[in-house]
């Protein structure tokens, strides 16, 4: 079977989400399946892994809507795209759309490195579910990262075609940490700082927390740095890393007491899936998606409340918590892994290729 991955919305100096998860897919998927990439930027290269590529337009571009007639040609039998917009206009090849999450109609703020205009698009968008089901419609199979957003796709209907499971899942991890070494005292957020992440729940719980130091490690703009410094607690040690390596988020971990997320939604919480793997204990605001990924091995807070946020911290004082939690972090993340994603979509493939022999069967 060929299959043609849209790699087009990878990042050229740095993953985001979207980036890291296409791009761990097609290195999974491409030792199982024959798989071709689609690029837009040849410097996306350095980030995805060494497959066959084909050039076509930023999937920005008006030309987006004629993006079939350059894959036409490629004779994929199945082309699977990591987001749900990518153009259908005269298609030959099965198609796979993905949704990761709802959280943009409940929290509607697009991410800031868009284009004004798309910007507006993407606010009007998501007033209404519309949109979104005569985007996901045009798909033979939809994918979803969980079983969170997959319950939320049938609760609004968005769409009439089959809904199945790729999973998320970390990179492939060091050895984890040895419990008994125990943690500094400092705490970790990777993740963006927009509202929803909820960045100032964590900050004003550092109140309670004259004795350990919060990182954050993730780029940020000066005007949001701007907002958020001024609630740092009197006292409070908070460090604005404004980006680290992949090296250093995992030497950080390596060493911290815990990994902190009270984002308000999620499509999936791949941070926490990363500190587990490594052995570091997460505390995690009390959402549907983290109790999914997390199960038992994270401790969930309400992430309203930072004295909440600082009462879980000081229980992982506890050695023996804090060991007990750090061993069964990494026997929960070794639940999630890129082969068992590149399999589910390997099968989601097949599924396309028999849904469409069936139709033309039925034509005839």
């Amino acid at each position: 079977m060929k299959i043609v991955i849209d790699a087009r919305f990878t990042r050229t100096d740095h993953h985001d989400g979207i980036s890291r998860y296409g791009s761990s897919l097609i290195a999974a998927t491409s030792r199982i399946a024959d798989v071709t990439m689609l690029i837009s930027d040849k410097r996306q290269l350095a980030l995805l892994p060494d497959v066959p590529y084909v050039m076509a337009n930023s999937p920005l571009s008006p030309l987006e809507l004629f993006v079939a007639r350059k894959v036409n040609p490629l004779g994929a039998d199945v082309v699977v795209s990591p987001m749900q917009t990518m153009g259908t206009w005269g298609r030959n090849y099965g198609l796979i759309l993905t949704l990761h999450d709802l959280i943009y109609y409940e929290h509607p703020a697009p991410p800031g490195f868009l284009p004004g205009p798309v910007r507006l698009l993407w606010r009007l968008y998501h007033k209404a579910y519309w949109p979104q089901r005569l985007l996901l419609n045009r798909a033979d199979v939809v994918a979803t990262i969980s079983r969170t957003t997959e319950s939320l796709i049938a609760k609004y209907r968005l769409t009439r075609r089959p809904v199945r499971i790729v999973g998320n899942a970390p990179q492939p991890a060091q050895q984890p940490r040895d419990p008994a070494a125990g943690a500094e005292r400092s705490l970790l957020y990777m993740g963006s700082f927009m509202p929803y992440k909820n960045v100032e729940t964590m900050i004003r719980g550092m109140a309670g927390l004259p004795d350990f130091t919060l990182h954050l490690l993730s780029r940020i703009t000066p005007e949001r740095r701007a907002e958020l410094e001024p609630m740092v607690p009197p006292g409070a040690k908070v460090q604005f890393h404004n980006g680290v390596t992949d090296a250093e988020y995992a030497e950080l971990l390596l060493r911290s007491t815990a990994l902190i997320s009270l984002s308000r939604a999620e499509g999936y919480g791949l941070p926490l899936v990363e500190a587990m793997s490594l052995g570091t204990p997460v505390i995690a605001s009390d959402i549907p998606i983290f109790r999914e990924v997390g199960a038992d091995a994270v401790t969930y807070v309400d992430p309203e409340s930072p004295a909440s946020f600082s009462a879980a911290v000081r229980e992982l004082g506890d050695e023996q918590l804090w060991q007990a939690r750090s061993r069964r972090s990494v026997e929960r993340a070794a639940d999630f892994n890129w082969d068992e994603s590149a399999r589910q979509l390997l099968a989601a493939a097949e599924e396309v290729v028999a849904l469409r022999r069936r139709t033309r069967s039925q034509a005839a």
